[in-house]
């Protein structure tokens, strides 16, 4: 059954494909809302599932709906909240919030702010969700501090690596031996102790963790090895003059202002700090006295529509088209949609460079690499499958 179902998706074409499963995303929201309502009410009916020889709700609906622990609690949750704010269904049902929002929000509701936190919550992403916790309910900032964690090779080690984590979450894991850092946007002062409360992180993580905790401030959490914890420590010893406390903080804050100094010069022909503020028409302005390349002149590029004689494109432009596109995908679909895209941003030739586009501000755009290898297909025709879906990860 399953092989049918994925066979009669195969078979679709991209429209009907992707209205299928716009279709189906819209069920699924509304069956979500749907169930969150009935086990808002089979909860306060208990004795319904004791009949049936469960103890609690969580255990019914793990065992007998075979939903994950992580689910159950998530529309338990949900169950909980729409008893008290029953906007939460319509909300659930037309996709303003998800259900991990709602988990999210859930302890900072009250009938005086729900309306209020609920209208802000619409549509936003899991890191603006929990930005708005963090206004909610602000957290101080947490003490950095350095601590060795286990080896993950070995479950007992007897010499465990050093490694650095930046701010841990205070519900992570064990605490036996584990070392630990909290960084935050703007450097606290920190005393002579790093810290002696012991903060604990799992050490399986996907991904490095970036989160506020107040508003404009955020912890930040990640594991290096011997040779960077290594240098972290010399590094300490030599700017203590500077930083008399050896606050981590500082030194991240700085570590990362010289590396996106170093990457803009590189990405986009940034020269100074200043250049990074400087505006679209102060860029377009310093390209044009430079280069005045036009494709209509014979002059300076051939014939009108040959190759340009080099693909080159001038740091006035990249500066130019960064700005001018926000640092963000310039791609806007038939119906009116731009790609939101932040990440794996490309210098895209809206007239393809070999069909003669030249390198100018007004042929130059960004793209993501989506975006970029689709329009690439779209005049050039398709090709081979390549590593194309790896950055959709």
């Amino acid at each position: 059954m399953n092989t049918s179902i994925l066979d009669c998706a195969a078979a679709l074409s991209d429209g009907d494909l992707l209205a299928r499963v716009e279709t189906l995303a819209g069920t699924e929201r509304e069956t979500a809302a749907e169930l969150v309502a009935h086990l808002a009410a089979l909860e306060l009916r208990p004795n319904a599932f004791a009949a049936r020889g469960y103890g609690s709700l969580f255990d019914y609906c793990t065992q007998a709906l075979r939903l994950s622990e992580d689910a159950a609690c998530t529309r338990i949750r949900a169950a909980r909240t729409c008893r008290s704010f029953p906007v939460v269904l319509d909300l659930l049902s037309s996709g303003a919030v998800s259900l991990t929002t709602i988990r999210l929000l859930q302890p900072h509701l009250t009938p005086e702010n729900h309306q209020a936190v609920l209208a802000r919550a619409a549509n936003k992403r899991r890191d603006e969700i929990q930005a708005l916790v963090a206004e909610l309910a602000p957290q101080p900032d947490v003490l950095a501090s350095v601590r060795k964690l286990p080896d993950p090779q070995r479950p007992r080690p007897s010499v465990p690596e050093p490694t650095l984590i930046f701010a841990p979450e205070a519900s992570s894991v064990p605490s036996s031996a584990t070392s630990t850092m909290s960084c935050n946007d703007r450097s606290a002062p920190a005393g002579p102790d790093m810290s002696t409360r012991p903060l604990t992180a799992p050490l399986d993580r996907p991904r490095p963790i970036v989160r506020a905790s107040a508003p404009q401030r955020y912890r930040v959490q990640f594991t290096i090895g011997q040779e960077t914890h290594d240098k972290l420590r010399r590094l300490q010893a030599l700017v203590r003059r500077e930083n008399p406390s050896g606050d981590v903080a500082m030194i991240f804050e700085q570590a990362v202002e010289l590396m996106l100094e170093k990457v803009e010069r590189a990405k986009i022909g940034a020269k100074t700090r200043r250049s990074r503020t400087q505006s679209a028409g102060t860029a377009r302005h310093a390209y044009e006295k430079r280069i005045r390349f036009r494709t209509d002149d014979p002059g300076e590029g051939g014939e009108k529509g040959s190759r340009p004689p080099s693909r080159h494109i001038p740091n006035a432009v990249k500066r130019a088209v960064w700005h001018r596109d926000g640092a963000q995908c310039a791609f806007v679909s038939e119906g009116g949609r731009r790609c939101t895209e932040r990440a794996f941003l490309e210098l895209h030739h809206v007239q393809p460079y070999a069909l003669g586009g030249p390198p100018s501000l007004g042929n130059i755009a960004l793209r993501c690499r989506r975006h970029n290898s689709y329009e690439a297909a779209v005049v050039f025709g398709p090709r081979a499958a390549s590593t194309m879906g790896e950055a959709d990860g």
